[in-house]
């Protein structure tokens, strides 16, 4: 019996192949590999544009502003430790989210048979 597929989400939370679920879908930090090393699913025709980063953006900035209100309000720190502490937590919960979201984005355009991924 073959293994059943992973659905989109699982791929897309553990950043891996959207066909095979074994294979890593990166091969830096945001770049997508040519292919799957498992399957051979051929990853380079996915166009995940703009959307993982828009969404990121949103997410993040209505986050963080939510978080920078209630410690204005609750601490009242000075200014300046706001302009050290908001950067710092924002870089790496960006590239923290930025990564499932392509991933998920990759994934849907494999489960819905997108013809930018040449299927």
């Amino acid at each position: 019996m073959a293994p059943m597929p992973p659905k989109w989400w699982q791929a897309a939370l553990l950043c891996r192949c959207p066909r095979c679920g074994k294979g890593k879908l990166y091969n830096g930090l945001l770049a997508v590999t040519p292919a799957c090393a498992v399957c051979g699913l051929d990853l380079r025709a996915h166009d995940a544009g703009d959307g993982p980063a828009v969404l990121v953006m949103l997410l993040l900035g209505a986050i963080i502003v939510g978080l920078a209100l209630w410690v204005e309000f609750t601490f009242a720190p000075p200014l300046w430790l706001h302009a050290v502490l908001w950067p710092v937590v924002t870089l790496p919960l960006a590239i923290l989210m930025m990564r499932p979201m392509k991933a998920a984005l990759v994934a849907l355009q494999f489960h819905h048979r997108a013809s930018e991924m040449g299927l």
